[in-house]
């Protein structure tokens, strides 16, 4: 597979390390508006882009992703206001996009087992609550994994209607932020009861899962037309 890396930081550097370890190729890596006119015709070289930019850069990387056919993964978050008109694009054009808050295949068995505990919260009276912490660098505030976390949890527990990083209040999921150091990731769940306390944790050691995520993302998107996220490469 050829891959075309968009966005060449800390992330961009991890995911092409992860592709060489699989005996992919990197053609391109692509970082500013310069190289985008230098390095076009490398970049039209390849069968997929991973995009790990800047969430001011989004939605122009997957346009000129989809101006060229290029099946494009994004893993930048805090660019959501703006899926619809891309969604929109991707369908009516036939063209291929993978999306997704958090590409760790350890973070979204949590997504799976957040769903179930707000279930039973709600059933047998549970109150819940989030907490994330991410180093001092990260621009978004709750993080993008905290906010799916929280809107997965709406979806299913009929107590709460919406998220604040403010004070708790009434049917109101409050989100605990913290930035701190050079801390990759740590994301809780907590259902407290009179009686007791449940709380599931995802903890990143580094950024090597979030790499082979959009590695396999990638791998996944090749030669398929639409919009897809992690729960379509794990129903696989």
């Amino acid at each position: 597979m050829k891959i075309a890396l968009i966005g060449y930081g800390k992330m961009g550097h991890e995911v092409e390390k992860a592709a060489l370890a699989r005996q992919h190729e990197v053609v391109v890596t692509i970082d500013n508006a310069q190289e985008w006119e230098e390095r076009l015709d490398l970049l039209k070289q390849a069968n997929v882009a991973i995009e790990f930019s800047q969430p001011d850069q989004v939605v122009a990387n997957i346009h000129r992703c989809f101006d060229l056919h290029i099946p494009i993964v994004v893993g930048t978050t805090a660019w959501q206001d703006h899926f619809e008109e891309v969604k929109s694009r991707c369908l009516a054009e036939g063209q291929s996009l993978f999306t997704a808050p958090n590409f760790s295949i350890g973070m979204n068995i949590m997504f799976l087992l957040n769903k179930q505990l707000a279930r039973l919260a709600e059933r047998y009276g549970y109150q819940l609550s989030l907490s994330e912490t991410h180093h001092i660098h990260k621009l978004d505030k709750p993080s993008g994994t905290a906010v799916k976390l929280a809107k997965d949890i709406m979806a299913v527990n009929s107590e709460y209607n919406r998220w604040s990083i403010d004070a708790p209040a009434e049917r109101t999921l409050f989100i605990n932020v913290k930035r701190e150091g050079e801390v990759f990731g740590i994301h809780s769940v907590s259902a407290e009861s009179s009686a007791d306390k449940i709380t599931i944790t995802h903890e990143a050691f580094s950024r090597q899962g979030l790499a082979q995520g959009a590695l396999a993302a990638a791998e996944f998107l090749v030669g398929k037309h639409g919009c897809f996220t992690m729960a379509d490469l794990m129903a696989e």
